[in-house]
């Protein structure tokens, strides 16, 4: 075997050898960045999800305050029949 057969069967086994590699090592490229997108999607997500639910809680607790507010008053308007001689 001379050198130019060794390097010409080199090739012949080097290239395909190399595209397989690459193909490879591109999969695991993409899985790695779809792995990536998902995660970011997810704490995107999250993030929104927790803000969403402290503005409910806010608004909750304004709710609650009204309707406490409105009670004292249905209480004081029922004292006031109550002390002008009717039944509430």
């Amino acid at each position: 075997m001379d050198a130019a057969m060794v390097t010409a069967i080199a090739a012949l086994i080097g290239g395909p050898v190399t595209a397989a590699a690459a193909m490879y090592g591109t999969r695991g490229a993409n899985r790695a960045a779809r792995e990536g997108s998902a995660v970011n999607g997810f704490s995107s997500l999250t993030n929104e999800l927790q803000e969403e639910r402290t503005e409910l809680r806010k608004e909750i607790a304004a709710m609650r305050t009204e309707l406490a507010t409105k009670d004292l008053e249905i209480a004081r308007l029922r004292l006031l029949v109550q002390q002008l001689g009717g039944t509430p």
